[in-house]
């Protein structure tokens, strides 16, 4: 049926559109699309449509010029899918007369209504809140409700999560003999209350392990950036010392991870180590770290090596690139110095107080 009006618009409408119609009678042999409507009708009838009589009748002319040839035309009833715009080239529309144009149904054209309704800005009202606050009990139960509050909690804040990660694990080239570094970190816990576990060590190809430690901590959020962490320091290499630590760790300002810590002895000697770090983005794969650690001491610790005060400063930058986020390889250099007494310690041990390594290692979480 939708072919046969289509047919029917376009053997009235066709004509109108095809010239300019102002102050001209229609010819009165048939046209061809009139022609055509019929064969269309027949077959309609044909299949047992009901077809109006007179329906490709051409319209009456109007015998006065017109301005606009659309003026009679009730366009909320076209359809508009089924127009053969070939037909509109020769349509004048400066002439038209937009004013009637004014009634028009928009919405039986396709186009749909527009929601104009503004969006609220200000605070909900206060019936929003107004309810009881275990209203599904009423309706579910409060042991079934009681078990999907817990898995609610558990979901969004309370489950527990391991992550570990590998911050440098390094190849170390320098002038006297080539070395290697970890320092890994990781912890299992929930957002304020985790247990974190560290490791530390560096040493010669060849040689015994120059230093190694682990701790393990208790970590609690102290605010959204920074956990309170307290536990216990091993020493693994040299005269074995075991040290309670208290420190803070996580973000400061402007991104940079900051680790700082204190660590007292069995033995009473109180040495403290500052670490922070910064991760520069070049490209979303590509990034700059610059990294400096120092290690202070409150008293001289002679069969340690270490010197009160300002013990060593450690100033390096690396180069990584992210495979994936989870695996960055990267390449840097590093440079160490032994400060004030400890240099002197440093020096009659036959070590250089000044070493520099080029590296090249990976960084690596899950």
């Amino acid at each position: 049926m939708r072919l046969l009006v289509a047919m029917l618009f376009v053997s009235t409408a066709a004509p109108a559109i095809a010239q300019d119609h102002s102050g001209h009678a229609m010819p009165s042999a048939q046209s061809p699309a009139q022609t055509e409507c019929e064969k269309e009708a027949e077959r309609h009838r044909a299949m047992g449509h009901s077809v109006p009589e007179g329906a490709c009748a051409p319209k009456a002319q109007p015998t006065e010029p017109a301005q606009d040839g659309h003026t009679g035309m009730d366009h909320s009833q076209m359809d508009h899918s089924q127009m053969d715009h070939s037909q509109m080239q020769g349509m004048d529309h400066s002439t038209m007369d937009h004013s009637k144009m004014e009634g028009m149904d928009h919405s039986a054209m396709g186009h749909g209504t527009m929601d104009m309704t503004p969006i609220p800005e200000g605070a909900p009202p206060a019936a929003a809140g107004s309810g009881p606050p275990r209203a599904a009990d009423a309706i579910w139960g409060a042991d079934a409700m009681r078990a999907s509050r817990n898995a609610l909690r558990t979901e969004n804040g309370g489950m527990k999560v391991f992550w570990f990660q590998g911050d440098r694990a390094e190849y170390r080239a320098r002038e006297d003999s080539d070395g290697y570094l970890w320092d890994v970190q990781g912890y299992y816990g929930g957002d304020t209350d985790k247990f974190w576990f560290k490791s530390e060590g560096e040493g010669a190809f060849g040689e015994q392990l120059e230093s190694a430690e682990i701790q393990g901590l208790w970590s609690h959020a102290i605010g959204p950036w920074w956990d309170l962490q307290v536990g216990v320091r091993q020493d693994l290499t040299g005269p074995e010392r075991t040290h309670a630590v208290i420190g803070v760790q996580g973000l400061a300002p402007y991104t940079f991870e900051l680790d700082a810590a204190a660590f007292l002895s069995n033995k009473g000697d109180l040495t403290a180590s500052v670490e922070g770090e910064l991760d520069q983005r070049i490209t979303q794969r590509l990034l700059l770290q610059p990294r400096a650690e120092v290690s202070l001491s409150a008293q001289d610790i002679p069969e340690l090596g270490i010197g009160a005060g300002l013990d060593s400063v450690e100033l390096g930058l690396r180069l990584r690139y992210e495979i994936a986020r989870e695996f960055a390889p990267y390449i840097g250099v590093e440079q160490e110095w032994k400060v004030g007494q400890s240099a002197d310690y440093a020096r009659l041990a036959g070590e250089d107080p000044s070493v520099t390594n080029y590296v090249v290692g990976v960084r690596f979480w899950f």
